[in-house]
């Protein structure tokens, strides 16, 4: 394969992760969490199915007018891409995106739990209310106020991960 065409082929991001309604938010965020990166970053450049972010909003118990604040998409514009049926692209996608990484990497901790109460433990309920609980760690910010920023979301992740392996209560 010549030279230019090797790196056009290495160029190209994998196929998009896209959101099955009918299959559920849990069905999305085990594919984003098994994904490729290079699917991952052809998911950020596509952005995600906008009612996606309702359902998510649903899923973690977080009002969904507090979802579009979280993760930086003003209301209105939420609420017409989702009565379009349109994809959220730009920023608000890709911290809606990082938000179904965190809740993968939440259940993730949990099902390598050898608790017994990790059977019947709340993942996604659990995620919403630490998303809003303000973390010493991240200077008695809200992990949901960072969210929106690939820094942020990097710090919050860390920060999840820590409490995962007991680093951080």
């Amino acid at each position: 394969m010549p030279r230019s065409k090797a790196r056009a082929a290495a160029a190209q991001p994998g196929p998009t992760v896209r959101y099955l309604r009918r299959k559920g938010v849990g069905d999305f965020v085990a594919r984003v969490h098994a994904a490729d990166p290079l699917a991952l970053i052809a998911t950020e450049r596509d952005g995600v199915a906008s009612v996606f972010v309702k359902d998510l909003a649903s899923e973690l118990r977080i009002p969904a007018q507090r979802m579009f604040a979280i993760l930086g998409v003003p209301k209105a514009t939420a609420e017409k891409k989702i009565a379009a049926g349109e994809l959220l692209a730009g920023s608000g996608g890709r911290a809606a995106l990082g938000v179904a990484r965190l809740l993968g990497v939440a259940q993730a901790l949990v099902a390598d739990s050898t608790a017994g109460e990790a059977r019947a433990f709340d993942t996604a309920r659990w995620l919403g209310e630490w998303l809003e609980r303000p973390q010493p760690a991240l200077g008695g910010r809200k992990p949901a106020d960072l969210v929106d920023t690939p820094t942020g979301l990097a710090m919050v992740t860390r920060l999840l991960g820590a409490v995962g392996s007991g680093a951080y209560q």
